[in-house]
């Protein structure tokens, strides 16, 4: 069975000895070889205050993305909407949708600022998250006109496609609203399953989404061989120990760079490498084959940075072959 249509989601991650404005133009540059490649969409994520992530405006960067290129879809895996007024975040978007009209999407999540210091420079604390299904509402009334301020351009627009990411109860949100689910999985097929299976259930159809539509998020490498593909995957999941034991992501490392791990961050690595694809073609097609079979995936939305960017388009190019 073929897999389902492929899509690339960017952190604009920063590689060591390298400054986020190179991270930014690097991203905007690899969008074009996605887009070559022939993936559905680019999506960029949301991040404040981490030192090996230069992604933090993605409204802003995905606009720079449609502008270098010209068929492939564009949006954000996603604005954190707990940390924005629905107000701007609707004008962001209403811009986004006129500047490059039928290829926006508009991917929200609930997640907060990650460090108490970051969520007070934003003036969301915790409970901030509550209010997400609230905030959506609001965000759409604006390309409705509901308000009594117009969130001009977005008022009178069509919304792009709305796609929530089911961190929390994202997924909760997702069924109500009529919109797509963006899911990662969380290391276990049948908790996975039954997530999607409630969000099917419960799901109210939408002029955007008439049915239920799931996009599946994974980390992916492809190489030559299973040890060279777990190489690549070492940079960024190391970057994950260190942000669990300090408290901030680093830039990137490359693979021979990365030292030996003690006990502690070892569970951590672990951790962070656990349910990640990786491996030949054949490998990598066997195992997203299982995925899409347990998830019933509509789309899969594969991220995958490491410290060379060469090794990170090799990678691409072999998956894209896949589909």
């Amino acid at each position: 069975m073929p897999l389902p249509p492929l899509s690339v989601l960017d952190r604009a991650s920063v590689r060591h000895g390298q400054d986020p404005a190179t991270a930014l133009r690097d991203t905007v540059a690899f969008a074009g070889e996605v887009e070559r490649l022939g993936y559905r969409r680019f999506w960029v994520a949301e991040h404040h205050g981490v030192p090996g992530i230069a992604g933090a405006a993605p409204t802003v960067l995905a606009a720079a993305v449609g502008a270098a290129t010209s068929t492939i879809r564009i949006g954000t895996g996603g604005v954190m909407l707990p940390n924005h007024r629905p107000l701007v975040v609707a004008e962001q978007f209403g811009t986004l949708a006129s500047l490059h009209p039928g290829r926006v999407d508009m991917g929200l999540g609930r997640s907060v600022g990650f460090t108490a210091a970051v969520r007070t420079a934003l003036g969301a604390d915790k409970t901030a998250a509550d209010r997400f299904g609230d905030d959506v509402r609001e965000l759409l009334g604006y390309f409705d006109g509901d308000h009594r301020v117009r969130g001009l351009p977005a008022d009178g627009l069509r919304p792009p496609p709305l796609f929530v990411l089911a961190t929390g109860s994202g997924a909760e949100v997702a069924a109500e609203l009529g919109a797509a689910l963006v899911i990662a999985p969380l290391g276990d097929f049948d908790r996975l399953a039954d997530r999607i299976r409630h969000y099917r259930e419960r799901f109210r159809a939408s002029p955007q989404w008439p049915e239920p539509h799931i996009v599946v998020s994974t980390t992916v490498a492809v190489a030559d061989t299973r040890e060279r593909a777990r190489e690549l995957l070492l940079p960024e999941a190391w970057a994950m120990v260190r942000s669990r034991i300090d408290g901030a992501f680093p830039p990137l490392l490359s693979p021979e760079r990365v030292p030996v791990p003690g006990e502690r961050e070892r569970r951590y690595l672990d951790d962070a490498l656990r349910g990640q694809i990786h491996g030949t073609e054949s490998d990598v097609a066997r195992d997203l084959t299982e995925l899409v079979d347990h998830t019933g995936a509509d789309e899969l939305l594969v991220t995958m940075s490491t410290h060379d960017r060469a090794d990170m388009l090799d990678s691409y190019t072999r998956l894209a072959g896949l589909s």
